[in-house]
């Protein structure tokens, strides 16, 4: 909707785990370093564990982007399975039909994959994200795979990318000689201050915003706070910022307009508070005392004549020469009755058709007159 009115390719706050887009904080470039490295050192092992939203995701596009040729990948994305479909899949992802075979069938022709891997200098990488999903027999099963070696290199080396319940499940007694084979291990932390500013404009140039799209010291602030430097929250909240000044035809993104955008994000608009009846009551009091006053100003003007402005006042007929202040008296007493017949519609509702029908008749005997 608002990529037109700024100039966009496309979304720069996209939730999909765009390569282009990654941004390379101290963080996310060790851990693509530290896998790339170890991938090349033919490693068994490498963990690379983050809190929700942090970009694990997108660390494992950009790796796939950056292996060379002769690196053979199986990507498991998909962690809910069990020893049997994670044998399936691997073997499927390397492109070799597994169906109708039994464990060791399956485990056998994977080794023989992985040897003629070998014998053509290439090398063979499994990836498995959310891998704290992973049971721990699928666990067990895949330290198992990391067994299938030479004597000299791993002919499978293993990547689990997962979330930081991932680590908790590693230190668990039925995994330790799993986590005593990992070699590289690597937690992605959030964003700092200065780098979710320096995310932001990356991901507006990238998405052609070519300066155009600016923001406040304030505004910055704000999106930190609410984000926390998690990626995928400041996506969030920016996307919605956008929108916002959008709707303001602004190209300068104000705090205020963030906090409008988080709570849209919160579902914390504010809206129009229904009138309670109590409050509906107090205003019908504050009207009766002014009716009250107006009274007494009509006796102290007129003591000769109270009884009389009294019972025209009360019938609703003033006459052509009263003062400006009978018809002022008069229009309270409408504004009253008025008030008076909306708080018993709320309590009554039956009798709202009534008050209505008797509405329209003191208006057609005031048009008369």
């Amino acid at each position: 909707m608002y990529q037109e009115f700024y100039g966009l390719r496309e979304k720069p706050f996209a939730l999909t785990p765009d390569p282009q887009f990654l941004y390379l904080s101290e963080g996310h470039r060790t851990a693509i370093e530290s896998l790339l490295y170890g991938i090349s050192q033919g490693e068994g092992f490498m963990v690379i564990t983050g809190d929700i939203g942090t970009g694990k995701t997108t660390i494992c596009r950009t790796l796939l982007e950056r292996l060379d040729k002769n690196v053979k990948t199986a990507v498991i994305f998909n962690s809910f399975l069990t020893e049997e479909e994670l044998l399936e899949s691997i073997l499927l992802d390397f492109g070799f039909s597994s169906r109708g075979r039994s464990r060791k069938e399956r485990i056998d022709a994977l080794n023989k994959l992985l040897i003629r891997y070998l014998s053509n200098g290439k090398k063979a990488v499994l990836i498995v994200d959310e891998a704290q999903n992973l049971a721990v027999p699928v666990l067990e099963q895949i330290r198992m795979l990391s067994n299938l070696e030479t004597e000299k290199e791993k002919m499978l080396q293993i990547i689990l990318v997962g979330q930081l319940e991932l680590n908790q499940k590693l230190q668990s007694h039925e995994l330790k000689q799993l986590n005593q084979r990992i070699v590289i291990r690597h937690c992605l932390l959030p964003l700092t201050r200065i780098e979710t500013e320096s995310y932001i404009y990356q991901r507006l140039m990238v998405a052609g915003a070519q300066g155009g799209i600016t923001c406040s010291k304030s505004a910055i602030d704000e999106i930190y706070n609410f984000s926390k430097g998690i990626p995928r929250l400041i996506n969030l909240l920016c996307d919605r910022a956008l929108l916002g000044g959008f709707v303001d035809q602004t190209y300068h993104i104000e705090r205020g307009i963030v906090k409008k955008a988080r709570k849209s994000l919160l579902g914390e608009e504010e809206s129009a508070a229904p009138s309670h009846p109590l409050a509906r009551m107090k205003r019908f009091t504050s009207l009766l005392t002014g009716l009250m006053m107006i009274f007494m100003t009509l006796l102290s003007q007129s003591h000769s004549s109270s009884f009389q402005t009294a019972r025209t006042l009360a019938t609703g007929s003033i006459p052509n020469t009263s003062s400006t202040t009978a018809s002022a008296a008069r229009e309270s007493i409408f504004t009253i009755l008025r008030n008076q017949r909306c708080l018993q519609d709320d309590q009554d509702p039956k009798a709202h058709q009534e008050n209505r029908s008797e509405d329209l008749e003191e208006a057609n005997q005031e048009g008369k007159k």
